[in-house]
């Protein structure tokens, strides 16, 4: 999978495809320093100023994360002739955006958003946005730059912020059309007001879907679950043949593409990060705009957003980094000592650990299926991967037929795993006992009791899940069919001819002991 995700880079330097964003413009302001002191004349903290910086937000962040990433983009959007207008107009300039589309109307101000960041602490935002209806003449110069700026472009992206400027005179123009772009994107507050455009693709968050669909969700809920199950009142409301729906930490969910599916977030320890959903919006429509399948689309996106929520302030995504992310993300394979440290810091931030074991020799989709299942289960999956000395143990003499370093590295290219780890024991007991899983999952025909595992996870709390397995799908079976389909090596092939072998020397009485024996069943402590 990360070598599919890496690619979408490259595809994506070579297509660019053009992307015009119509929505809410907003230049963000951080103001950063020390605090040890609070005002005498109310009971506030004081912020000793050493820094600020001014960033693009709102559908003007997003816009620089399209071009960031490769496409070719044209903003539309409506800001005030003012110095924070220019300012907007200038950042966007610098990214390589095309700001043709930008209306200056000296009826309104600039929105913009300051934050004051204590020590690392936000502090307060202050949001000077315009209140109160656009003037029709703005609404009319807005709605026409937006028809010309979509006439030929493959995708369009509405970013719906909320603030009015989009509502009436650009929504009817924009429904009208007698064509658009290939793509329809709408990411709205208020994903409902979008339905006359009959959008190909929504990306609301979790308290928009439960506006929508007048159904709040609750986060001490599985959030994805009940999402995946009212994803026909979300399409009918929106209006939109698929949307995919953004959990923060919890990732995303993707309705309207077969069956729901799931991306899943690598998040951090909370920082002062804003825009990860611009981003996740600009990567998920540059994805789609080119032809890929949804679901990959989704998770090119969430590797984007799994990017910026790691930087300060608002941040972009590009696809330098990007693809060094990609890079980092699917050779997570550590020491069993990092394995512990790693786990505490997940859990500090509310996830859900599930762990699994096994040998996993020549990767196959009985394996694929179980691990896909145990994923399910929680937030971070942990794959303990035995020794190649282990495995030898286990199954004989002759395997495993793939090293350790090897069979982890195929594991890591499946965007459900997420750690790996190698262990050397006969069993993970030991390696159980030090990261304590909330879950310890299983594949095959086993119970709970027939597990040595069971007590010790059970012992301090935690679950045990036996999973389903695909029917004759085994690394010993197939490694059999493998071995049986090979040449008979009493012959050698020579110029095209078979000749027979004959001056080598006859078998003796223990030639039978060299072709391996079907390995032994595994013990249940050690699945196929």
């Amino acid at each position: 999978m990360t070598s599919e995700l890496r690619g979408i880079i490259g595809l994506l330097a070579e297509r660019r495809p053009t992307v015009t964003v119509i929505g809410d413009v907003i230049l963000d302001e951080w103001w950063r320093g020390h605090s040890d002191r609070m005002t005498r004349e109310a009971p506030a903290p004081v912020v000793d100023v050493t820094e600020r910086i001014q960033s693009l937000g709102g559908a003007a962040n997003t816009a620089v994360n399209l071009a960031s990433l490769g496409g070719t983009v044209r903003m539309v959007g409506l800001v005030g002739q003012d110095a924070a207008g220019d300012r907007v107009r200038d950042l966007l300039l610098a990214a390589g955006v095309d700001v043709s589309g930008l209306v200056h109307s000296p009826r309104l101000r600039t929105t913009t958003k300051t934050r004051i960041v204590g020590d690392d602490q936000v502090i307060v935002r202050v949001d000077d946005v315009h209140r109160g209806s656009v003037h029709r003449d703005d609404a009319r110069a807005l709605a026409r730059a937006a028809l010309e700026a979509t006439a030929d472009a493959d995708a369009e992206i509405v970013s719906d912020y909320g603030t009015g400027t989009l509502h009436g005179v650009v929504l009817e123009s924009l429904a009208a059309r007698s064509s658009r772009p290939g793509l329809t994107v709408v990411d709205a507050h208020d994903p409902a007001m979008w339905a006359p455009l009959r959008p190909d693709l929504i990306t609301p968050n979790a308290g928009e879907t439960g506006r929508l669909i007048d159904r709040p969700l609750a986060r001490d809920e599985d959030r994805a679950a009940v999402i995946a199950g009212l994803a026909d009142a979300v399409l009918a409301a929106s209006g939109s043949a698929t949307a995919v729906v953004t959990l923060d930490r919890d990732g995303t969910v993707v309705l309207g593409a077969g069956e729901p599916y799931r991306t899943r977030a690598h998040p951090v320890p909370e920082k002062q990060a804003s825009g990860a959903g611009d981003t996740f919006v600009a990567a998920l429509t540059l994805a789609r705009a080119v032809g890929l399948p949804l679901q990959v689309s989704a998770d090119f996106a969430q590797a984007a957003a799994d990017v910026v929520v790691r930087l300060p302030g608002t941040s972009v995504c590009s696809a330098a980094t990007l693809a060094d992310h990609l890079g980092e993300t699917r050779s997570r394979t550590v020491s069993q000592a990092e394995l512990v440290e790693l786990v505490a810091a997940e859990r500090a931030a509310g996830r859900r650990i599930v762990f699994t074991n096994g040998c996993f020799d020549v990767l196959h989709r009985g394996h694929t299926t179980y691990l896909r299942q145990a994923k399910r289960l929680g937030d971070v999956l942990v794959v303990a991967l035995n020794s190649d000395d282990s495995v030898r143990r286990l199954k004989g003499s002759d395997r495993p037929v793939n090293t350790a370093e090897d069979r982890a590295g195929v594991l890591a290219e499946l965007s459900c795993v997420d750690v790996i780890t190698v262990f050397d024991t006969d069993t993970p007991i030991p390696l159980l006992e030090a990261v304590r899983p909330d879950v310890y999952a299983k594949g095959g025909d086993y119970t709970p009791e027939m597990l040595d595992e069971t007590a010790v996870v059970r012992g301090y709390g935690g679950e045990v899940s036996i999973l389903g397995y695909v029917p004759s799908q085994s690394t010993s079976s197939m490694v059999d069919r493998i071995r049986a389909s090979a040449p008979d090596p009493g012959f050698t092939r020579r110029a095209g001819t078979a000749t027979s072998a004959s001056a080598a020397p006859p078998a003796g009485p223990d030639a039978a002991a060299a072709a391996p024996e079907t390995d032994p069943e595994p013990a249940p402590g050690a699945p196929r």
